[in-house]
């Protein structure tokens, strides 16, 4: 059974940044493909970056040229870097996978079988 663990969230003034991480345990994260996703309150979450097994990753639009996903494979864990932040990216924040091997693409949430708990993101 994976479990993840999110941290680094908290409460910024626009054009600030952040540094959010995602410890994986029950997996070795070289054999998950993860992602992060965001839900902000009245709205569905939504898809932000993904990491796949081979390392290949990608963005949603509203976020690309400001965030970077990355990953720790000897410390099983995954960052989210999220520089100049907007109220829009106020939300919560979460981290998924799921073992597909071949995936290359953001997929929807409910296609992902391991969650975190979520991590608070402010920004004013």
């Amino acid at each position: 059974h994976v479990q993840l663990v999110e941290s680094g969230g908290g409460s910024v003034q626009a054009g600030g940044s952040l540094r959010l991480s995602c410890a994986a345990s029950g997996s070795a994260i070289s054999n998950l493909y993860m992602a992060w996703f965001r839900q902000a309150p009245g709205k569905e979450r939504e898809g932000v970056a993904y990491i796949a097994i081979n390392g290949g990753t990608d963005y949603t639009y509203a976020v690309a040229g400001r965030f970077t996903i990355s990953r720790d494979i000897a410390g099983d864990t995954i960052y989210l870097q999220v520089n100049s932040l907007e109220p829009e990216d106020t939300g919560m924040y979460y981290c998924a996978a799921s073992p597909y091997r071949s995936c290359e693409r953001l997929v929807p949430a409910t296609s992902l079988r391991y969650w975190g708990q979520g991590t608070q993101v402010t920004v004013s």
